[in-house]
């Protein structure tokens, strides 16, 4: 913001997010500072946007990091005047790229189309149904012996996930995944009858698969 406040002397400044979020802005020429999520209103809509940090949005290790860049992109763009008023939008990407040209083109519809049918092709949620085990190697093992897993079930992994610990992928079609939940439900509680040393977290559907 100070930078900003010394590019452009005698515009005010306004930064909102962390501690101090803003809710709206007046109809003044400012410029607004805001991180994702805390863009405050602007009366009559803003003259331009300027999205930012597009890489280190788009490249977390997150399944979901791409469709979450185009809502918070959409959420900031939704915010600015229409076209036929002046409004501008500006996004620090590469334009080649489909979450890009689904904000460009405001076809959030066809990105989640592109985005199932690909994950379809991967093997990846929400076309199927993943579990993760992360735990000691022992443990792990142990809970997926008291398993009585779906015959779909397929492993991916172990890899390693810190000290001493690993974590295993079980990866089964949509129609088993309320039965692979109800075995590795069923053989936590095995384990916490029979007080075994060591936990082993379970996630569903994990955004992180590796």
């Amino acid at each position: 913001a100070e930078e900003l406040g010394r590019a452009f002397p005698g515009v005010p400044v306004r930064s909102s997010g962390g501690d101090s979020v803003i809710p709206s802005v007046g109809a003044e020429p400012a410029l607004v500072v805001a991180t994702p999520g805390a863009e405050p209103r602007a009366e009559g809509g803003y003259g331009a946007a300027l999205l930012l940090d597009g890489w280190s949005l788009l490249t977390r290790p997150d399944l979901r990091a791409a469709e979450e860049t185009l809502r918070r992109w959409a959420n900031a763009a939704a915010l600015v005047r229409p076209t036929d008023a002046g409004g501008r939008g500006v996004v620090g990407a590469d334009a080649g790229l489909p979450v890009v040209q689904a904000l460009v083109r405001w076809d959030p519809a066809g990105f989640a189309e592109r985005e199932l049918a690909e994950r379809a092709e991967l093997g990846f949620p929400p076309a199927v149904r993943f579990a993760s085990l992360t735990g000691t190697p022992a443990a792990v093992a142990d809970l997926v012996a008291a398993a009585d897993l779906p015959g779909t079930a397929e492993p991916l992994g172990p890899v390693p996930a810190g000290d001493d610990a690993e974590r295993l992928l079980l990866r089964v079609p949509r129609a088993d995944g309320t039965a692979l939940a109800r075995a590795l439900h069923a053989a936590a509680a095995v384990r916490s009858a029979r007080k075994a040393p060591d936990p082993v977290r379970v996630q569903l559907d994990p955004l992180e698969l590796f």
